[in-house]
């Protein structure tokens, strides 16, 4: 009896630690580990509480910005580890326990068919020998601690390629007669660094490239970026802890936009490297594994050198859902940001996506470009400072005026859109992108 007195007890006291805890302190507001914003406490008004949004969206805040949340989760993730537990998953693999290291063997390299002809690429293969599993998130995790890869799964369910194709098209269309049209297609890392025993877990992104290829118009230049960095894979061109590519992986895309666009972009050496140590990206947050935490990589990333240039932001506002509500007057500031603590090194290309940003430079070359990206594209245009006398960034995402006026406003002579095959598929961005020449 006593035994359980003490239980029950013990219990009371635990949970009301808990409710101390989780209602008196302070909330947490942002996640290092999943490098996000936290949920804010929701608006009130009569409307959203007759509907019931709004206790779920206080519901929604209450348990997504818990005291301590980093803490507790990486707490979970160690004890998980140390216990050797694994994701439920459908697909577990392994390869051959003697081999614990990733080995590449290039079976052949991609390469063009045609010269001059961006469309018409060979399929890349690759020989990937690595332990390997199936985490959170679709991810696939290869290899182990220290120098573990953790992949991002592409499954093209919504089969955006067609609607992406008609989109590109109009722009060509609306655009043809004033600007050149670009369209830039990223492939992600698992294309090319994902193990044989895994193809099962992700779908193959060279088919649905040939697919956009052969349905975008030919007066649009395509830039393929293919067979380019499958002719790297064995540099750092893609980062082993985040699902965005290197900025080494960048640079090769903006040297084949530049041999498109007909434009210069001096060889790497010409640029100054910086390096942050002990970047652990996005896929530590996604893949909930505490191999990808313990694989940290150095993030560098590259600023031109010799070249003037000044760079002008239009911040937009976010809400509590990321719904622009304002924007800020303009402001000039770097263009390379330096940023708080190494989880955050992709943020240092101008520090966010939610702004448009204008760099005019001091380039002797009367064109002037607009690049429309998702994140990716973030790392693009610092290598194009001496190639054009202004470079315009709008992210798909945050952009609230109609893109015929701000074409003609600020006399664009070239637009490359530039998303990764993912956002392509999903439907999103051609949908923004259609609704910018329709405001």
């Amino acid at each position: 009896m006593r035994h359980n007195r003490f239980l029950v007890a013990f219990i009371t006291l635990m949970m009301a630690a808990f409710v101390v805890v989780f209602c008196t302190l302070p909330r947490s507001r942002y996640s290092e580990l999943e490098k996000r914003d936290l949920l804010r406490f929701p608006n009130f008004s009569w409307q959203s509480l007759r509907e019931g949004n709004f206790t779920q969206k206080v519901s929604n805040w209450f348990s997504d910005s818990e005291p301590f949340r980093d803490v507790l989760m990486r707490g979970s993730m160690e004890l998980k580890s140390q216990m050797a537990f694994k994701t439920k998953s459908a697909v577990t693999f392994h390869a051959a326990q003697e081999e614990p290291e990733t080995t590449m063997v290039m079976d052949s390299l991609p390469k063009e068919v045609e010269l001059g002809d961006q469309r018409v690429i060979e399929e890349f293969h690759n020989s990937v020998n690595a332990n390997a599993k199936m985490e959170n998130a679709g991810v696939i995790v290869v290899g182990n601690s220290p120098s573990a890869r953790a992949l991002m799964a592409f499954k093209n369910k919504n089969k955006g390629e067609k609607p992406f194709a008609e989109v590109v098209n109009a722009y060509q269309k609306t655009f043809g007669s004033v600007a050149n049209v670009y369209c830039m297609i990223i492939p992600t890392a698992v294309e090319y660094y994902c193990p044989v025993n895994a193809e099962s877990c992700t779908d193959p992104e060279f088919p649905v490239l040939t697919e956009l290829y052969s349905l975008i118009d030919s007066a649009v230049y395509v830039v393929d970026l293919y067979r380019v960095l499958g002719e790297h894979v064995d540099e750092d061109i893609y980062l082993r802890t985040d699902h965005h590519w290197a900025p080494l992986g960048a640079y090769y895309a903006a040297r084949q936009f530049a041999l498109v666009a007909d434009v210069e972009v001096p060889e790497l050496v010409n640029f100054e490297a910086d390096t942050i140590k002990n970047y652990v990206g996005s896929m530590y947050g996604f893949s909930k594994d505490v191999n990808v935490k313990k694989s940290p990589e150095d993030f560098v990333y590259y600023k031109p050198r010799g070249i003037e240039y000044t760079t002008t932001y239009r911040k937009y506002d976010l809400d509590e859902d990321f719904q622009i509500v304002g924007e800020e007057k303009p402001h000039q500031g770097d263009f390379f940001v330096k940023v708080s603590g190494s989880s955050s090194a992709y943020c240092t290309f101008m520090g966010s996506d939610a702004r448009i940003t204008q760099v005019k430079t001091a380039s002797d070359c009367p064109r002037r470009l607009l690049v429309m990206k998702d994140s990716f594209g973030n790392a693009i245009p610092g290598y194009l400072f001496g190639s054009f006398e202004e470079v315009h960034v709008i992210d798909f995402r945050y952009f609230t005026y109609n893109i015929k006026d701000y074409v003609e406003e600020h006399s664009i002579t070239d637009i490359l859109i530039a998303n990764n095959i993912s956002h392509v598929c999903s439907g999103a961005a051609g949908a923004y992108y259609s609704k910018f020449l329709k405001k």
